[in-house]
Formats: structure tokens, C-alpha cells, sequence
């Protein structure tokens, strides 16, 4: 939502500025130039871009759009659920979780949760740790290393779709120059002709520049910083889900797990001991 309020912004403040100096709006609408630059754009993303990275950049551009998905409420969802698993096994040994963690979206416990539950690598991610819990062979700084590693693996996936659309606002300007050329090679054909035709040539020729780095500073910039704020915050999400399975794995009590977990969170995310303990502590469900 902020995201499109900022396009609006942009959009605004560029066309508002231009019409307040007495710009006619029909001269920055100019399809050859959109053509040039934005084709060249998205070939150079062709070229360069492996195609699992290519379809992940649509659905981050896509997650852009939307709202953020680490709320209080979703971490406070997170640790019902991470209470819920732990105190099960406490009780009933961890046996108890196994049907839970093989098969999440069957489970009676995750259903419960539908906002983690539909966070699916990130559930992927917690049931194999739990599943290392459960067969008891791994040493919890062990088990700490290898949830890093895969920390570390995915976050590095995450940035290359972060790298694809800064790759494109560093390009812009330069493509805008392409197009502006083109333009003035144009011109150069129609300098026999009348003045106001030269005019609308050269003018077509700025507005290639003016788009590509608009484009560039104004919207593709910023979504690409959008979308590593949003992967820092599911790094983070992941930091939290490690957090609480090592206490358990170290063995400590499902309160004090949570407690972990919720330790590991940002500051204007993280709910209260208070919060915490009334969420794990009252109705499920």
C-alpha cells in the first residue's frame, strides 16, 4: 500500500511541477522513446538474469505491492505456534510432533496458524530443524550451524533478485541517454524542415533522458530498497524460528523458548513479555 502511495507521490510531484511551469502534458507522452527504454530494459534483464531468478523477482515486485508480512501479529501468531509444538512434545514426548512436522499442512496444530503456515520455505525450514530434534543426534550447536548455513543460503537467494532490479536503475540513465541519441539523430533528418517540427523532435530526444532517469531514481531504485528491507525482515523471521528451536533443543521449557524467540525479533515488531504470554497462554486457535 505505502508503495503505491509513494508511485502516486512521485507521479504526482513530476507531472505537478511540470504542468505549475506551464508544460503540456502531451509532450512528456512519447511511445517511441517508452519503447526504446523500456525494451532495452527488460532485454537487458533477459540476457542477464537466470530464469528461476527472473519469476522470483516478479512474485518479490508482487510482495512489494502488498503489506508487510512481519507484523506483531505475525510473530505473536509465530510463537502460539512454537509454544503449541514445544509444549506438545513436553508433554507427550517428541514423538507426538512427528505427524505434525512430516506433514504441516495436515496438521491439526498448524492449521491453527494460517499466517505462518502459509509462509511455506519459512515452515519448511522449522519442520527439518524439529525433525533433527526429534532424532536426537545432532548437538544443539550443531543444529544452531547447519539453521545459519540455511539462513545464510536463502538470504543469499533473496539478494540476487534485490541485485536484478538495481542492476535496471543503474541502467536506466544510460538507456535514457540511448534514446535521447536516437532522438537527435532523428532531428539531424528534419533540420530542412519547420522550426516547431525541429522543436517537437528535440523535445521527444530530452524526454527519453528525462524518463530513464525517472524511471531509474523515482521507481525502480526504491522498489529494489523496498524489496531488501523485505528480505531482511524474512531473514529475521527465519533468525526467530532458529532462536526458538535451539532453546527447545537445549532444553529448556516452552515458555522460555518462546522467550528466545521473541528476543530475536525487531524492536518495533517484537511483542511484550506481557503480550507474549497472554497469546501462548490463552484460547488456540
Amino acid at each position: 500500500m505505502f508503495t503505491l502511495i509513494g508511485f502516486v507521490v512521485v507521479l504526482g510531484s513530476v507531472v505537478g511541477g511540470f504542468t505549475m511551469a506551464g508544460g503540456n502534458l502531451a509532450a512528456l507522452f512519447q511511445p517511441s522513446e517508452i519503447v526504446t527504454i523500456c525494451g532495452t530494459a527488460l532485454g537487458a534483464v533477459v540476457i542477464s538474469t537466470p530464469i528461476g531468478v527472473l519469476k522470483a523477482t516478479v512474485g518479490k515486485v508482487v510482495a512489494v505491492m502488498k503489506p508487510p508480512r512481519y507484523s506483531k501479529t505475525m510473530y505473536l501468531e509465530s510463537l502460539r505456534l512454537l509454544y503449541e509444538l514445544f509444549q506438545t512434545a513436553r508433554k507427550d514426548g517428541l514423538v507426538a510432533i512427528e505427524s505434525h512436522i512430516e506433514k504441516p499442512h495436515d496438521s491439526a496444530i498448524f492449521k491453527k496458524y494460517p499466517g505462518p503456515s502459509h509462509e511455506h520455505h519459512a515452515m519448511e525450514f522449522l519442520c527439518d530443524s524439529l525433525r533433527l530434534v526429534l532424532v536426537g543426534s545432532v548437538p544443539p550447536h550443531d543444529l544452531e550451524g547447519m539453521m545459519d548455513s540455511e539462513i545464510d543460503v536463502h538470504h543469499e537467494a533473496e539478494g540476487k533478485t534485490v541485485k536484478v532490479l538495481q542492476g535496471v536503475a543503474d541502467a536506466l540513465p544510460g538507456i535514457g541517454i540511448v534514446a535521447a541519441v536516437l532522438g537527435i539523430i532523428v532531428t539531424m533528418g528534419h533540420l530542412a524542415g519547420p522550426i516547431e517540427e525541429i522543436g517537437h523532435h528535440v523535445a521527444a530526444a530530452l524526454t527519453g533522458t528525462m524518463l530513464g532517469v525517472l524511471l531509474a531514481y523515482g521507481f525502480i531504485g526504491p522498489m529494489s530498497t523496498a524489496m531488501e528491507h523485505g528480505n531482511s525482515g524474512e531473514a529475521r523471521y527465519y533468525s526467530f524460528l532458529k532462536a526458538g528451536v535451539i532453546a527447545f533443543a537445549k532444553g529448556f521449557s516452552p515458555i522460555v523458548s518462546v522467550e528466545f524467540a521473541r528476543r530475536s525479533v525487531f524492536a518495533e515488531d517484537r511483542p511484550s513479555f506481557a503480550e507474549m504470554e497472554a497469546a501462548v497462554k490463552g484460547p488456540k486457535g
